[in-house]
């Protein structure tokens, strides 16, 4: 099996700190959003043993362009990444209730 190199891109840590602040701010719920946090590092702990096995997006311009979900185990949120090499690039971040794939294949 091969191992991956993740690679969070600055809009999708973004996305994640805007989640998370809304949890903790905005809910005023610290522990949930210190839990959101320890999944996301979770997944992208388990994205470097396994991205090259996941399927491709749904969505006929993000297959094109080799992304792929990768679900948080705990909370309902998803990474969007492709696969160049042995890097895995995380691109985006959603809460899994958006329509994620159609939303971000219209800024890709």
């Amino acid at each position: 099996m091969d191992s991956f190199e993740v690679i969070i891109s600055p809009k999708a840590l973004s996305q994640l700190n805007d989640y998370i602040n809304y949890i903790q701010y905005t809910l005023l719920n610290p522990q949930a959003a210190k839990s959101v946090w320890e999944d996301a590092m979770k997944t992208t702990e388990r994205l470097e043993s396994i991205a090259g096995s996941l399927r491709y997006c749904a969505n006929p311009k993000l297959r094109k362009l080799g992304y792929k979900p990768m679900f948080f185990q705990h909370h309902d949120y998803v990474m969007l990444f492709r696969i160049e090499g042995n890097r895995a690039f995380v691109d985006a971040i959603f809460h899994q209730l958006q329509d994620y794939e159609k939303n971000f294949s219209q800024e890709v």
